[in-house]
C-alpha cells in the first residue's frame, strides 16, 4: 500500500517529545551534574593559575580551556573524555529500549513513519546534548568574567564558537554510534557494551594499531636518507580515521592560535613564516575544515547505517 503524506510526517512531535524525556530524566540529570562539576572544576583550577600570570597571553579565555594544573586535567581533556561517555548513555537505548517495552508496534501505528522517528530520536538527543554543551560553555564563559574580570574579545569568541561547534559534531558521532548499535542488538546492555567498546579501541588502542598499520602499508618509519615521509603520511592518514583524533587536531587549531600545520611541514614552506606569531581567525578555520568535515561525515555515516539496517527490520504488534 503507498503511504499518504510525507515521511517525514511526525519529526516534530517526535522531537519534542524525545527532547522532553532527555532534559527532564533521572539519567541526563545524573550525567550534568558530573560534567558540568568535573568542568567547572578543572576551569576554576586553570583561573587561578591565569591570574597570577594575567599579562603573558593576549588569549586569556582560551588558555582557560586549554590550561591544566595538576591533579585535574585541562578542560578540553575532560571534555575529550566525557563527551563519548554522554551521547552513548542518550542513545544506546533509543530504539531496542521501545523494542523491549513493547512500544514501537504501537507508535507506528500513529502517523508517525519509520524515517520520522528515527530522525526525531536522534535529532532529539543531539540537541539535548547541544543544550547541556552551551549551558557548560556560558558558566565557563561567566566564570572566566566574574574572577578574570576581563571581557573575551572578538577572535577568542570565534574560537572558543568553532570549538563548541567541533564538541557537538564529536558528540553526535558517538550518538549515532549508540544509536547504530541499538538498532542491531536488542539487549540495551549489549548495545552499550558494544558502543563503549568501540569507543576504547579509538581512545586508547587506536594510537597504537595506526602506527603498526603504517608500517604494513608503507615500510619503516626511517629509511637511509632519515624519517620516511610515505609512513608519516599513511600514519596520518590513519590517525584521522579515529574521530579522537579529528577533535584534538580542531582543539590544537583553534584553541592554540599559533599552531599553523597539522602535519608533516617542510622548511621551504617555513620561508617568511613569523613562527609564534598567531594565526588569523580565519586561516585557523580554513586548516580544521577537512576535520570538521569528517565528523560530520563519520556522523552521518553511521546514522545511515543504522537507518538501512532500521528500515529492514520486522515490526509486530
Amino acid at each position: 500500500m503507498r503511504r499518504e503524506g510525507s515521511p517525514w510526517t511526525g519529526v516534530g512531535a517526535v522531537l519534542a517529545k524525545e527532547t522532553a524525556d532527555h532534559l527532564a530524566g533521572v539519567r541526563m540529570r545524573l550525567i550534568e551534574a558530573l560534567v558540568f562539576l568535573t568542568a567547572i572544576a578543572a576551569a576554576y583550577a586553570a583561573i587561578r593559575t591565569i591570574r597570577a600570570t594575567i599579562g603573558e597571553s593576549p588569549f586569556l579565555f582560551l588558555r582557560l580551556l586549554t590550561m591544566a594544573e595538576r591533579p585535574l586535567p585541562s578542560f578540553i581533556a575532560l571534555l575529550g573524555f566525557l563527551i563519548p561517555l554522554v551521547a552513548i548513555a542518550l542513545g544506546f537505548d533509543a530504539v531496542n529500549g521501545e523494542f523491549n517495552r513493547r512500544t514501537l508496534s504501537r507508535v507506528l501505528a500513529q502517523p508517525i513513519y519509520r524515517d520520522a522517528l528515527l530522525l526525531g530520536k536522534f535529532l532529539s538527543g543531539l540537541l539535548a546534548l547541544a543544550i547541556g554543551l552551551i549551558t557548560l560553555w556560558l558558566l565557563v564563559i561567566g566564570l572566566g568574567l566574574l574572577l578574570l574580570g576581563v571581557p573575551p574579545n572578538t577572535e577568542e569568541v570565534l574560537r572558543m564558537g568553532g570549538f563548541l561547534v567541533a564538541t557537538i559534531a564529536y558528540g553526535g558521532v558517538w550518538l549515532a554510534v549508540a544509536f547504530l548499535f541499538s538498532i542491531v542488538f536488542r539487549a540495551p546492555a549489549t548495545a552499550a557494551l558494544a558502543a563503549l567498546g568501540v569507543w576504547l579501541v579509538f581512545a586508547l588502542f587506536w594510537p597504537v594499531i595506526a602506527p603498526l598499520l603504517a608500517t604494513l602499508f608503507a615500510g619503516p618509519s626511517h629509511d637511509i636518507f632519515g624519517p620516511s615521509l610515505a609512513y608519516i603520511r599513511a600514519d596520518q592518514i590513519l590517525a584521522r580515521l579515529s574521530p579522537n583524533t579529528l577533535y584534538a587536531e580542531i582543539a590544537l587549531a583553534l584553541l592554540h592560535p599559533a599552531t599553523r600545520a597539522l602535519g608533516p611541514v617542510f622548511l621551504s614552506q617555513l620561508q617568511g613564516a613569523l613562527l609564534g606569531n598567531p594565526l588569523p581567525v580565519s586561516q585557523s578555520f580554513l586548516l580544521v575544515w577537512p576535520q570538521f568535515t569528517g565528523l560530520i561525515a563519520a556522523m552521518i555515516l553511521f546514522f545511515v547505517l543504522g537507518y538501512i539496517l532500521f528500515q529492514r527490520q520486522e515490526i509486530r504488534a
